[in-house]
């Protein structure tokens, strides 16, 4: 599978930092974080709760524009060496000097530096900056002044992340109606740990894609809204099986998105906590419902039609894939 041309959507930069890197990141640091990791060195969590813990305590290594370079570089060769052509990767400014409009401007020229080195060795990305949901509305709008001001090269898109159970999507209003002003690409993660009306919620905001979206299954007129509206859903199915959404890859919706006419892609979420990789996504899908290389290439497709990149990139983009 790793031959196979891929698009990745839905990827957090912190969240596919390599183990090494983080360990390695740490060590530098003289900082102690092992007591994130199992007896087998991997990521270690109960739960969505424990989870985001883990992640935050992983990415509190990260501290310097040279450290985030760095995890771009590595990340996109990985993206790279699984068959991912482009990738749209979630930052957080929040990480990235709290969400300081001159510190994250540092933050982005080191990362923009190693993007376009990236895209000579042959991946193309952008940035979706992201809410963190759980900080709630009022830092949310830093991020989204973050993403206006440095909007028009890199920075291509804003999103929501975070604990789906933390406030109300309409509250975030703010900050995505800033966003769309200085036309950058919406997203919001929904519809993965709440129900139908969180997809509905975020279609409030003016999104053109939806991250995860998979209980759209329950809601018939929700499927049809979706297809006709022709809103992308960035899947992760590993994601989705590892957390315990769904009982196994069998059981997954994503087929019966598809079969609704709802235009989904496939990506990798945050592959080191999921034991998981672009390829094995493909291949996993493959066996569980016997998709070819036509299914892959169609998903991929809309994957194009849905980037957040200029119109030369998506051209370029559907050029490579058929």
């Amino acid at each position: 599978m790793k031959s196979l041309k891929k698009i990745e959507l839905h990827l957090h930069l912190e969240g596919a930092a390599p183990l090494g890197l983080i360990r390695a990141l740490a060590a530098e640091k003289h900082h102690d974080i092992s007591r994130i990791f199992d007896e087998n060195g991997a990521y270690a969590y109960r739960d969505f709760k424990d989870f985001l813990r883990v992640y935050e305590a992983a990415t509190s290594v990260l501290t310097t524009p040279r450290d985030y370079a760095r995890l771009l570089a590595e990340v996109l060769a990985e993206c790279a060496e699984q068959g991912a052509i482009y990738a749209e990767l979630f930052v957080s400014p929040e990480f990235c000097g709290g969400a300081d409009l001159p510190a994250w401007r540092d933050y982005l020229a080191a990362m923009e530096e190693a993007a376009t080195q990236a895209e000579r060795d042959g991946i193309a990305s952008r940035a979706v900056l992201t809410c963190i949901r759980h900080f709630g509305p009022e830092r949310a709008r830093k991020t989204a002044i973050c993403a206006a001001e440095t909007s028009g090269g890199w920075v291509a898109g804003l999103g929501i992340g975070g604990a789906e159970d933390a406030g109300e999507l309409g509250d975030f209003a703010w900050a995505f109606d800033c966003a769309r002003e200085a036309g950058l690409g919406l997203t919001a993660h929904a519809g993965e740990w709440r129900g139908p009306e969180s997809i509905r919620d975020a279609l409030a905001l003016g999104v053109t894609r939806i991250g995860h979206g998979i209980r759209a299954v329950e809601d018939a007129q929700l499927l049809r809204d979706l297809a006709e509206r022709e809103i992308t859903l960035e899947v992760c199915p590993g994601s989705n099986v590892a957390l315990g959404l769904v009982p196994g890859w069998a059981a997954h919706p994503i087929a019966r998105l598809a079969d609704a006419g709802v235009r989904v892609t496939v990506s990798t979420d945050d592959p080191p906590f999921f034991h998981t990789s672009l390829s094995q996504e493909y291949q996993r899908l493959a066996d569980a419902f016997g998709w070819a290389e036509a299914e892959f290439r169609q998903m991929n497709l809309w994957a194009a039609d849905a980037a957040f990149c200029d119109q030369t990139t998506r051209t370029r983009l559907r050029k490579d894939l058929t």
